[in-house]
C-alpha cells in the first residue's frame, strides 16, 4: 500500500504516489540547478514543468487516476531528449577546434623531431592526461567509495580503474617509508601509516562530494543535458560505471579486496578492545566512586592510583571533565568503527561529510581536555605517592627502598651518613655470580657520595681481626674498626673487572690443576677444595663450587672486582666492637673519588687476648 498525494503543477492538480513525487521532484531540481546559473535557464525550467504538467493531463485524459513512479521515469526519459530540450550546435561553437587540434598535432610532431625521446614521451603523457581530464572536475564518488570516495573520485576523473589507485595508495605506504627513513622524516612504519592517512583525510575535506545529478556528469566528463540528468536521476546512480582492465584489474581488484578485509578485521579487533576498555574504565569508576578504599584496590588502568575522589572534593570540576572526556575519547572511535562495519553491511548508510567533520572535532576536543587534566592528575598523584613513599620508607630518616630497608633492618646496620647516594644497597655482581644476593654500595656519577654504615657487635676484650669482601671504582672508600683505637682499610680499586679475590682463586687453581687433570684423565672424581676467609671454594669434576652450590664459574673467575679486605689486631677493652664502611673524608681522612663501592660479608675474629699488666 502506498500513500498519495495532490501536487500542483502549474496551476493543475494531480495524484501522485510518494516514490513518483520524490523522483520527480529530485528531477526538477537538479534542471532548476544546473539551467538556473545559464540566461534564461528559468524559462526552460518553467517550459519543462508545463511540458510535464502536460503529459500528466494526457495520462489522466486515459484513465490514469494516480500518477506512479513508472510514469515519471517514462515522463523524464521523453522529455529529456536532446533533440527537444537542447542546442547541439553549442558543442560546435568553435568550428575551428578540430583544425587546431590537428594543427597541434601536426606542430607537436614536427617539435617531436626537434626534442629527445624523453621529451616526447613526456609530451605524449601530458597530453594523454589532458585529454582523460578534459571537461572534467574533480568530485570524491559516493556510488564507489571504501572510505570517503577520494580515490574512486581521482580514477574517475583519470578515466582509470579505482583498484590501480586502491592498491597503489598500498604500494605507497611501504615505497615511501625507506625514503622517509633515509631523510629522518618519520622513524617509524605506522608513522609513516598515520602520515598518508592524514594527505586521505585533507583531501577527503577539500575534495566536494558529487551529490547532485549535474555533478555526477561533471565527474564523469559528460554533458550535462536533461537526458542526461535524467539517467541519473532515474537509474539512482551513475550513468556509467568504471570499466576494469582486463585480468589484471581484475586481480588487483581481488588483492584489494583482500586488503580491505584485512583491514576491516583489524577496525573490528580494535573496536572490541576499545569496548573492553570503556567498559572496564566505566565500571572501574563506578567502584572507585562507591566502594570505600577502592583506591586502593588493584584496579585496571590503575585507577585506583589516581585517588579521583579525594581530587574531585578538592576539584570536582577538573575530575568530571576528565572522565567524561576519557569516556567520549573511547567512544567516538568504537562508534565510528561500529557504524563502518554496518554500513559495510548495508545496514546503515555511510556517515556523511559534515556527520565525519563533525565526529572528528568531537574527538579532538575530548583528547584536547583529557591530555591536560590527565596530566594534572598524574602530578598530584605522584606527589601522594612520594609523600606516602616517604612515610613508609624511610629507615632512621633517610627515604630508600624497600628492599633496601629491608636488609639494612636485618643485618643492624645503622647509617650514620647517607648524603648523594642513588641507593645504599645492591644486588646483581655477587662475588660468587649469584644476582639475588645483596649488599652494601652506595652511587653517584660525580663522587659526591657521603655514606656510613656501621653495625656494632657484642664481644669480650681481646684482639682481633676484621674481614670482609669489597670493591671500589675508585680511592676513598674504606673499611674501618673501632676498638681501643680507629682502625682503617681502604678497598682496593678494580672497579668490576679482576680484583684480588679472583686471582686467589686462580692461584690454588693452578696448584692443585696438574692433580685435578690427572684425576680427570683416570675418570676418577677429584676434589680440589680451598678456603678463603671462611668460604669453601671447591671442584668437583671441573665444576666451580661455592660453599656446595655451583655457581657461574666464568664470572667468578673474572672477578668483578671483589677483594678480602682484612684489618689485624684491632685491640678491644670494652664489651663492644663497632665496624663499618665509609666514604666519609672527615672521618676517614681520605677525600672519596669514587662514583660507587660495594661491601659484604664482614666477619670479626678473635684472634688472641690482652696482655696482662704482668705480661
Amino acid at each position: 500500500m502506498k500513500k498519495n498525494i495532490t501536487i500542483n503543477l502549474c496551476g493543475r492538480l494531480f495524484q501522485i504516489d510518494e516514490d513518483a513525487y520524490e523522483l520527480l521532484q529530485q528531477y526538477v531540481e537538479s534542471l532548476r540547478s544546473y539551467f538556473g546559473r545559464q540566461e534564461g535557464g528559468e524559462e526552460i525550467v518553467d517550459d519543462i514543468e508545463a511540458r510535464i504538467a502536460e503529459l500528466f493531463d494526457e495520462l489522466r485524459q486515459q484513465g490514469t487516476e494516480a500518477i506512479t513512479i513508472d510514469h515519471v521515469k517514462g515522463i523524464i526519459t521523453r522529455i529529456g531528449e536532446p533533440e527537444q530540450m537542447t542546442d547541439e550546435d553549442n558543442a560546435n561553437d568553435n568550428p575551428n577546434a578540430n583544425d587546431n587540434a590537428n594543427g597541434n598535432a601536426n606542430g607537436n610532431d614536427k617539435e617531436g623531431h626537434r626534442y629527445d625521446s624523453f621529451r616526447s614521451a613526456a609530451d605524449g603523457i601530458r597530453e594523454n592526461i589532458r585529454e582523460r581530464t578534459k571537461g572534467k572536475r574533480l568530485y570524491r564518488n559516493p556510488n564507489d567509495k571504501v572510505l570517503a570516495g577520494v580515490l574512486s573520485g581521482l580514477a574517475a576523473y583519470t578515466d582509470t580503474d579505482a583498484t590501480f589507485w586502491r592498491v597503489g595508495f598500498v604500494l605507497l605506504t611501504f615505497a615511501v617509508y625507506p625514503f622517509l627513513r633515509i631523510i629522518h622524516l618519520f622513524y617509524g612504519f605506522p608513522s609513516v601509516c598515520f602520515a598518508l592517512l592524514l594527505i586521505y583525510l585533507v583531501l577527503a575535506l577539500l575534495v566536494p562530494e558529487a551529490k547532485k545529478p549535474e555533478q555526477v556528469l561533471e565527474m564523469e566528463g559528460k554533458d550535462v543535458t536533461p537526458q542526461n540528468l535524467a539517467d541519473v536521476v532515474v537509474d539512482e546512480k551513475k550513468p556509467a560505471q568504471q570499466q576494469r582492465s582486463g585480468c589484471l584489474g581484475s586481480f588487483l581488484s581481488v588483492i584489494f579486496t583482500f586488503i580491505t578485509g584485512f583491514f576491516v578485521g583489524i577496525a573490528a579487533i580494535i573496536g572490541v578492545v576499545l569496548l573492553v576498555c570503556l567498559f572496564l574504565i566505566v565500571i572501574s569508576v563506578i567502584i572507585v566512586f562507591t566502594v570505600p578504599g577502592a583506591t586502593r584496590l588493584s584496579l585496571p588502568f590503575d585507577i585506583g592510583y589516581l585517588n579521583l575522589p579525594e581530587l574531585y572534593a578538592a576539584h570536582p570540576w577538573i575530575v568530571i571533565a576528565f572522565v567524561v572526556s576519557l569516556l567520549v575519547a573511547l567512544f567516538v572511535p568504537l562508534y565510528a568503527i561500529v557504524h563502518m562495519l554496518l554500513s559495510k553491511s548495508g545496514k546503515t548508510q555511510p556517515m556523511g561529510i559534515g556527520q565525519r567533520i563533525l565526529w572528528i572535532v568531537l574527538w579532538v576536543a575530548a583528547l584536547c581536555c583529557m591530555i591536560p587534566s590527565l596530566i594534572w592528575i598524574q602530578e598530584r598523584a605522584s606527589e601522594r605517592y612520594r609523600t606516602e613513599y616517604a612515610r613508609t620508607h624511610s629507615y632512621q630518616g633517610v627515604q630508600m627502598s624497600n628492599d633496601d630497608m629491608t636488609f639494612l633492618r636485618r643485618g643492624g646496620w645503622n647509617l650514620l651518613k647517607a648524603e648523594n647516594c642513588a641507593h645504599y644497597t645492591y644486588n646483581g655482581d655477587y662475588y660468587n655470580g649469584d644476582s639475588d644476593t645483596r649488599y652494601l654500595d652506595a652511587w653517584n656519577q660525580n663522587c659526591e657520595e657521603v655514606y656510613q654504615a656501621e653495625r656494632r657487635e657484642a664481644v669480650e676484650p681481646g684482639i682481633y681481626r676484621l674481614t670482609c669482601i669489597g670493591r671500589a671504582e675508585g680511592p676513598g672508600p674504606c673499611i674501618y674498626a673501632l676498638g681501643e683505637k680507629k682502625y682503617i682499610q681502604p678497598i682496593p680499586v678494580y672497579g668490576d673487572k679482576g680484583g684480588e679475590l679472583a686471582e686467589q682463586i686462580r692461584r690454588q687453581l693452578a696448584e692443585n690443576q696438574a692433580s685435578l687433570s690427572d684425576s680427570l684423565v683416570r675418570k676418577e672424581r677429584s676434589h680440589v677444595r680451598m678456603k678463603i676467609m671462611g668460604i669453601e671454594f671447591e671442584v668437583d669434576d671441573d665444576e666451580l663450587k661455592i660453599n656446595g652450590e655451583a655457581v657461574d664459574q666464568y664470572r667468578v673467575k673474572e672477578g668483578m672486582g671483589w677483594s678480602v679486605v682484612t684489618i689485624d689486631n684491632i685491640v678491644v677493652t670494652g664489651d663492644s666492637v663497632a665496624y663499618g664502611v665509609s666514604t666519609d673524608a672527615a672521618f676517614t681522612g681520605q677525600p672519596c673519588r669514587a662514583q660507587w663501592f660495594s661491601a659484604t660479608d664482614f666477619k670479626l675474629t678473635r684472634t688472641g687476648n690482652l696482655k696482662s699488666p704482668k705480661q
